[in-house]
């Protein structure tokens, strides 16, 4: 009898111990041993969000392919990717299922109750992705933030398959969820002790400013290599040259009609353009407030022509969950006379449109404030880019990014952004030193960039820093 139940024990051990082995995720190095021409590298890069609306991380995936590698680039399939990413016969997009629409919600409450199972969902999607949907790859590039769950699933899979983990910083998970809890409740807490704990089992780090290099090495204590790589613009923002061409391109626009007469005409417009997610990082209420304030001045300037301000018109382009409740406020603006100077649009582009506005307006507005302090906006980048000047709110790591009266300006209050308007569209030769400034800036590239720093890491460029 107790033979027996020895026996129906080992062998229901033995059962489960050849469940779980053959339910392991195959290794790197196994799968394609026998591979004729195998790529320089094979690298996933993991987007816990839209593919199409992280383009830093879109960047990645070309420079690899580029250089020889293979990329599955794993994410939300929302938008449009960018359309070297979509034709690149060295890059393979994955897109992860979406997640419920039940799951999804603005109120803080149920956030509470629905946060957990959104993330039990993201995790069994990620590890069926990552572990067997995929062959295995020598690195794994992960987007942090989000980092739940994503660094402790990658964390895991990597292991499991030899893989080496790369986290790639454009700010810190914890912070920005304390802009919805609050920087100490028990959630935001957890938060930055699981971004702590996972992130030390990653191979190298690479993040978008040498501030936010400065706090991964001291206050995470970090041994692994720690790569600063700031973002630099795609081949597809480039300055206009013609002033021409650009009024040709912005009166080409559906939004731009109410001015269009003045654009192609006496010229007593200008185009100032805001790229916004539309999210509580970015406090859009300083713009408008800014725009109220400059119409209230341009009028009691109207009656010294010498002294007249131009019109503004404000194009905002982009997607997210505070949309709606500012469009609302600008209706409310414009029904209440305090934008009589100024005309506030918004507006969804493709790729190429979104390059030609950014070289063809007078101005780019960065509302971006950094939950962190130690990040930077990539719509800057794209602004400098395309040789648009920028006036951005200031906060730690600002200054890697724009020379104060070189290629921009910084603010910290709608006033002082409103005294910005008033002198750059005042004073016509101002603006142009700041876009002197901004085409000068468009010259440092992503490659130039990317090369010596993630081109080394990955071994696809000559290097001192190699990881076997």
């Amino acid at each position: 009898m107790m033979i027996d139940s020895i026996i129906s024990i080992a062998f229901y051990i033995s059962t489960v111990l050849t469940v779980l082995i053959w339910l392991l995720p195959s290794q790197y190095g196994q799968a394609d041993a026998s591979a004729q021409q195998a790529p320089k590298c094979k690298v996933q890069i993991l987007v816990l969000g839209d593919i199409g609306r992280s383009p830093r991380m879109q960047y990645h995936a070309l420079s690899i392919a580029r250089k020889g590698g293979q990329v599955d680039i794993i994410g939300y399939n929302e938008s449009e990717p960018h359309p070297d990413v979509s034709s690149h016969p060295n890059i393979s997009i994955v897109p992860l299922p979406p997640h419920p629409a039940v799951l999804q919600t603005s109120n803080r409450i149920l956030f509470l109750l629905y946060g957990p199972l959104k993330v039990l969902f993201q995790i069994g999607c990620l590890w069926v992705c990552l572990a067997y949907r995929t062959k295995p790859a020598k690195w794994l590039l992960v987007q942090n933030p989000p980092s739940i769950p994503s660094l402790a699933v990658a964390s895991i899979v990597c292991f499991c398959r030899k893989t080496h983990l790369v986290i790639d910083w454009h700010n810190f998970g914890y912070s920005i969820l304390a802009l919805k809890l609050g920087p100490r409740h028990p959630l935001v807490r957890w938060s930055k002790w699981y971004e702590k704990t996972f992130c030390r089992y990653a191979t190298a780090h690479l993040c978008v400013t040498r501030a936010m290099a400065r706090v991964l090495k001291e206050d995470f204590a970090l041994q692994a290599p720690i790569l600063p790589l700031h973002d630099r613009p795609a081949d597809l923002f480039q300055p206009i040259p013609d002033e021409k061409d650009r009024t040709r391109f912005l009166t080409s626009l559906p939004e731009t009609e109410p001015i269009r007469a003045a654009l192609e005409g006496s010229g007593n417009a200008r185009v100032l353009v805001s790229s916004t997610s539309w999210t509580p990082d970015e406090d859009f209420s300083i713009l408008l407030d800014a725009l109220c304030q400059y119409s209230e001045i341009a009028t009691s300037m109207a009656q010294k022509p010498e002294d007249s301000l131009p019109h503004i018109m404000a194009i905002i382009t982009g997607k997210g969950p505070q949309r709606e409740q500012y469009l609302k406020r600008i209706a409310e603006l414009e029904n209440a006379g305090k934008l009589e100077h100024a005309t506030v649009r918004t507006t969804w582009l493709s790729m190429q449109d979104y390059a030609r506005l950014l070289a063809s307006a007078s101005l780019g507005v960065s509302l971006h404030t950094s939950s962190s302090g130690v990040d930077l906006p990539m719509k800057v980048v794209d602004m400098f880019g395309a040789g648009l000047p920028v006036v951005g709110c200031q906060f730690e790591a600002w200054p890697e990014l724009v020379h104060e009266g070189v290629n921009g300006r910084g603010f910290e209050t709608a006033t002082e952004l409103a005294d910005h308007l008033v002198d750059l569209f005042g004073h016509p030769d101002r603006l142009d030193t700041l876009r002197d400034g901004a085409c000068i800036e468009s010259t440092r590239r992503w490659d130039s960039e990317w090369d010596p720093v993630a081109g080394k890491l990955f071994g696809l460029v000559d290097s001192e820093v190699k990881i076997d």
